[in-house]
């Protein structure tokens, strides 16, 4: 099989429309294939634009008969409820300890919550496998994994360690940065993307918080409980440093518009985009 691991930013939807024009008109993007199937892993809070991306990308791929599954992967709901009171996932939230020493967390929220879960749909839904059964002979590195890294992330390009999946990197291949993936789906499609990512990645700018605090209020407050549980609900757990969703290691609400101005852009013709992140 060969099979898209979507997050619907910028990267991977072109990867998708690649594939679906590539089925309707023929084949286009030597490097792309027709994808047997789409996954896009819901961690429970995305940004607004990145469920619009999602529904343009489902509409899409129905149009041109691709398999596209949204897979329920609530990492956010999951934080809420059990922090400081169950093993959770870890987040590479910025920390402090009480010495002053800055750090990061390590990151498994990736693994847990989408690398894990694709791997598993794949496994049990799409090949059949039941908990338990041994790989078969023939599924050993089998099955494709495509991922939506653009050029200037190939040093981000691994192999797969899952006995079943190879890694492929179409964009990385075809020398595609972000800006060339965003003019393809502007001006192919009428599509204006941006980067995706939950809105409680610790890897945002500062700029994010204030762009969705000015545009998304109801993203920003539920940002806020997330920000005020992880202070809340710290002294319960077993981490003795202090966690911040922002790489100030201050509070999000407590940010100022100075701290705000490390927005991340690309060019397009006569114009700077902001990348969405």
């Amino acid at each position: 099989m060969k099979i898209l691991s979507c997050g619907a930013g910028m990267q991977s939807t072109a990867l998708v429309l690649m594939s679906c024009e590539n089925k309707l008109k023929g084949i286009i993007h030597e490097r792309v294939p027709i994808y047997d199937a789409v996954l896009f892993c819901d961690l429970g809070e995305e940004p607004a634009w990145v469920y619009k991306q999602v529904k343009f990308i489902a509409k899409q791929c129905k149009e041109a008969e691709i398999p596209f599954y949204i897979l329920d992967s609530n990492l956010f709901e999951d934080y809420m409820d059990n922090f400081g009171k169950k093993r959770v996932s870890s987040i590479p939230f910025w920390s402090i300890n009480k010495d002053g020493k800055k750090g990061k967390m390590l990151r498994a929220c990736t693994l847990d919550y989408k690398i894990n879960t694709m791997q598993k749909f794949v496994r049990w839904e799409l090949l059949g496998y039941k908990k338990g059964e041994r790989t078969k002979q023939h599924d050993l590195k089998a099955h494709e994994m495509h991922l939506g890294f653009s050029y200037e992330e190939k040093r981000r390009c691994k192999e797969n360690p899952h006995k079943m999946f190879v890694n492929k990197f179409p964009l990385v291949e075809m020398n595609l940065t972000r800006a060339d993936n965003y003019k393809y789906i502007l001006e192919t499609w009428g599509l204006d993307t941006k980067a995706s990512a939950c809105t409680i990645c610790p890897f945002h700018t500062n700029f994010f918080f204030k762009y969705i605090k000015d545009k998304y209020e109801d993203d920003y407050k539920k940002v806020l409980a997330f920000d005020d549980m992880l202070q809340k609900q710290q002294p319960n757990t077993k981490i003795e440093s202090k966690l911040y969703l922002s790489k100030s290691r201050k509070p999000i609400k407590d940010l100022t518009d100075d701290e705000c101005r490390d927005y991340e852009t690309f060019k397009y013709r006569d114009r700077v985009v902001w990348n969405g992140f």
